[in-house]
């Protein structure tokens, strides 16, 4: 599932390619991804041109000139791209935003969507979200007091959205092995150290999985050679086997709070 990064790469990348832009046609493939019926959803946001795009959590928020909002959320093995029809990859659309003669395809969203909110709807579709990562008011004590509330696993707790928003499996485990813990440690149970650590290790993660492009391997348009970019600089997340590159030990496999983490036994305490 797009994480943080990966939305924030979508963000930038698509920022500099549709603002300003006016959407001059829709095709919905599929009607569960969207929250009108495909006549009232194209005649709201067909003539509308993207003011600015925002990131909250894992969602994007495309900015209409009426106003409105398109609430984007992709969900497990949603992903987009950006180009003309005959550059499309050979997937399987659910809906297709048109600027003239590039498109906007919306691929996988099996569980994703793309909803029509008014502006100040927003406060409410986000109203369970908690802080984001980089958000200033989230200080180091901010950080501990929300994760000593939770009295779960890390694993457990990196992912709820009501308490950090944005980081899901991938990075909950890259911030573990970052700050040598294992996801299975109990959040009330580490010190002010390792809550101090984990604070630095989520913000370092997050900041360099977003400056290389996040994991998602599929390129956003053709010629994107960001997208995808920190696949390759997992340090643990999905190389069950592979040597830990910190003490040479392979990495496991387990379920932390029935989710799929991956972990170094040796070095992650």
């Amino acid at each position: 599932m797009p994480e943080l990064p990966e939305m924030e790469n979508y963000r930038q990348l698509l920022s500099g390619r549709i603002i300003g832009r006016t959407i001059t046609g829709v095709e919905i493939g599929r009607e569960k991804s969207i929250n009108l019926t495909p006549e009232q959803f194209e005649r709201e946001v067909v003539g509308q041109a993207v003011r600015f795009i925002e990131r909250r959590a894992k969602h994007l928020l495309f900015h209409l000139s009426s106003t409105r909002v398109l609430v984007l959320h992709l969900m497990l093995g949603g992903m987009m791209f950006y180009g003309r029809k005959e550059e499309k990859p050979d997937r399987t659309v659910q809906v297709r935003l048109s600027f003239g003669d590039h498109h906007l395809f919306f691929i996988g969203l099996r569980l994703g969507y793309l909803h029509l909110h008014e502006a100040d709807e927003l406060p409410t579709v986000m109203a369970k979200l908690g802080p984001e990562p980089f958000d200033p008011q989230l200080n180091e004590d901010r950080f501990a007091e929300l994760l000593r509330r939770k009295n779960s696993t890390l694993k457990n707790t990196l992912v709820d959205q009501s308490v950090l928003a944005g980081i899901g499996n991938c990075y909950s485990d890259e911030i573990c092995f970052h700050a040598s813990l294992r996801p299975v440690n109990r959040t009330t149970a580490l010190s002010e150290q390792q809550l101090s650590q984990l604070y630095q290790s989520m913000r370092t993660v997050l900041n360099e999985a977003t400056r290389f492009g996040g994991y998602m391997e599929m390129p956003l348009f053709v010629g994107d050679t960001l997208t995808g970019g920190f696949d390759s600089r997992c340090r643990v997340y999905d190389r069950e086997g592979e040597p830990c590159e910190r003490c040479g030990h392979p990495i496991v496999f387990q379920e932390v709070s029935s989710k799929k983490s991956y972990c170094c036994l040796h070095c992650q305490h």
